[in-house]
């Protein structure tokens, strides 16, 4: 088990919860600090500098998109990571945009959320630049079709496969077939990872 120099700051509003993540997290190396709201985190966020923020999506006073959009309003910018039991596409992509490093859907597998802490925090060092990586993935992007790249779009703008499929005038099926095929060739693991990538390469809905 590897100690780590950060602290990830959890945001439920769920007691049960906090509780149940801060044990994982502690037993698998990382120091650990729970928030039981987005304003009780929003009030020491101005304090707080290396850490890596999970928090949930659905919570009484806010949600964890509108506490990531808050903090960079207010000038704080943490790697986050957004994990909720209702996600769908429109969600995936908010949560991106408002600079989400993961959104994770429940229940998920320890594992997952470790390696998403994880990938987070390389965010937290110094980073030579993205140049590199943002043209490896407009590189990507000139490889898909026409139709590939127009099922994208509108996957980068939070429509549903049936909305895509009706705007497209094809079957919600084949919407699913180019999907695939965009996640290929764009070497995407997961659907938020797919929008970032989009995102940074300055790829919108048409």
């Amino acid at each position: 088990m590897q100690k780590v120099d950060y602290i990830v700051h959890i945001v439920d509003d769920e007691e049960p919860v906090r509780k149940s993540l801060a044990f994982l997290l502690t037993m698998s190396g990382f120091a650990v600090r729970m928030h039981e709201s987005a304003s009780n985190f929003l009030a020491a966020a101005s304090g707080i500098r290396d850490g890596v923020l999970v928090t949930d999506l659905r919570m009484p006073d806010m949600t964890g998109v509108e506490l990531l959009q808050a903090l960079r309003l207010a000038g704080t910018t943490l790697p986050s990571i957004v994990i909720t039991g209702h996600g769908d596409v429109p969600m995936a992509v908010e949560a991106m945009k408002a600079g989400a490093i993961d959104f994770i859907e429940k229940p998920f597998e320890d594992e997952v959320l470790i390696e998403a802490i994880r990938r987070a925090a390389e965010q937290l060092s110094e980073k030579p630049s993205d140049i590199d990586d943002v043209g490896a993935i407009q590189a990507r992007l000139e490889q898909l079709s026409e139709r590939e790249r127009q099922v994208l779009s509108g996957v980068v703008a939070g429509l549903p496969n049936k909305s895509i499929a009706y705007d497209l005038d094809i079957s919600p099926r084949t919407v699913e077939v180019h999907r695939a095929n965009v996640m290929a060739k764009m070497q995407a693991r997961s659907l938020p990872q797919l929008v970032r990538m989009a995102i940074a390469a300055g790829f919108g809905p048409a």
